[in-house]
């Protein structure tokens, strides 16, 4: 009788003891480059709450001072904590990066190895660079020659030293049109970059629901490592929309830069958007009977669009708004102006809270107590340059020098 040989099925069933049963042991200990990371984590979850640095004002505070102090005096610690800075708390770090021939060597498993044979780098469905339509263009980094960086290396060291001193805030970017302007600075992958300069066009294309218009163009984009870049506006946008933050500008840089060309509108300018001041028509006797109520706020379309449904909305008090005046902007300023406006008449901002159908609490930030004539003759001094030599007085409700 021939024996039946036993196959590794027969083998694995035949074992009532379990002898074979074995689970997978997971270590639950974190490697110090784990302990490392989740220290430098309690610093960006700190920073995402208060939007600002640690201090010294608490102990709690002071010992993650302490902490992002020591990271930035560690050239090895930056290196590994650099992928997961997302405020940039770090700044430039100089990153190790292999060369061709670290890779081709360190191959133990000989995967590299190609016997000659170059199939897999033989391309049948790819098309060629050389067939590829200018559309489909993809911009690459480039790197700056050292005597040419040395002017942007200086911009970069001073807007983290404005970042420190709080003059500068680092804030979510959102909007690409309403937020993306050749002059500002960034965060992309945890990179400062600058928008030096851009191609821009309006460009309409059709949908089905009618025409629509945006603005497109190449840029020439410089990153603080040493490299640029002219990647298409939009495309830009969408990267640092993706994985990145927007960089405010200094109250000086947005006071100068209002300044340029404020009067003169050429034809290639692109129309940024509006400027526009409301009036309430609520019937509420706590709004109504307040005297120079007015909204000023910044619209990158239509004012008649984004006012029309008014009356739903908490930033126009829940009521119908009747149109004063609206002032078009062009190129990068509209966004600025509706700023500075606001810095100005801060002390004027209305200061109410106002409550739902919810029951939900709201205090609007966007409407002041100021005479219309005082609104025109600001944006008149701003357009002049003179704003920087004023105040507003609310006793007086008028502009004085300061």
């Amino acid at each position: 009788m021939v024996k039946k040989k036993l196959t590794i099925e027969d083998i694995f069933e035949d074992d009532d003891f379990g002898l074979l049963e074995s689970k997978v042991k997971t270590s639950t200990v974190k490697t110090d480059e784990e302990r490392l990371i989740d220290s430098f984590e309690e610093i960006n979850v700190f920073i995402d709450k208060n939007e600002r640095e640690p201090s010294k004002s608490s102990m709690s505070e002071y010992g993650l001072l302490a902490k992002l102090k020591n990271f930035r005096g560690n050239e090895d610690q930056k290196k590994i904590l650099k992928p997961f800075d997302r405020h940039n708390l770090l700044g430039h770090v100089e990153m190790d990066s292999p060369s061709i021939d670290d890779i081709l060597n360190d191959d133990d498993l000989g995967l590299l190895e190609t016997d000659k044979d170059l199939d897999i780098f033989k391309f049948k469905h790819t098309p060629r660079p050389e067939d590829r339509a200018e559309a489909d263009f993809v911009a690459q980094r480039k790197s700056i020659k050292e005597k040419d960086f040395e002017k942007y290396e200086l911009m970069f060291l001073q807007v983290h030293k404005e970042i420190k001193e709080g003059k500068r805030k680092i804030k979510p970017f959102i909007n690409i049109e309403k937020n993306l302007h050749v002059g500002d600075f960034y965060l992309m992958n945890g990179i400062m970059l600058y928008l030096e300069s851009a191609n821009l066009k309006k460009e309409e294309w059709e949908q089905k629901s009618g025409n629509r218009v945006r603005v497109e163009g190449r840029t020439r984009t410089v990153f603080e490592n040493g490299t640029y870049s002219n990647m298409l506006y939009r495309s830009l946008g969408k990267q640092i929309q993706k994985d990145g933050k927007l960089i405010t500008n200094t109250f000086e840089k947005i006071e100068q830069e209002l300044f340029v060309n404020s009067g003169l509108v050429k034809e290639e300018d692109v129309q940024s958007g509006w400027i526009y001041v409301l009036k309430t028509k609520s019937t509420k006797k706590e709004l109504a009977e307040i005297k120079d109520l007015y909204k000023i706020g910044f619209a990158s379309g239509s004012v008649d669009d984004r006012i029309k449904n008014a009356k739903n909305e908490a930033t126009y008090l829940f009521a119908d708004v009747k149109k004063i005046a609206t002032y078009k902007v062009y190129n990068r300023n509209a966004d600025k102006l509706e700023n500075l406006l606001h810095r100005f008449f801060a002390k004027a901002c209305l200061d109410i809270d106002l409550f739902n159908e919810n029951g939900q609490r709201l205090n609007p930030r966007e409407w002041f107590v100021v005479p219309f004539e005082v609104i025109e003759e600001t944006i008149q001094l701003i357009l002049n340059e003179n704003i920087v030599n004023y105040e507003y007085d609310t006793e007086t409700q008028k502009i004085k020098l300061k």
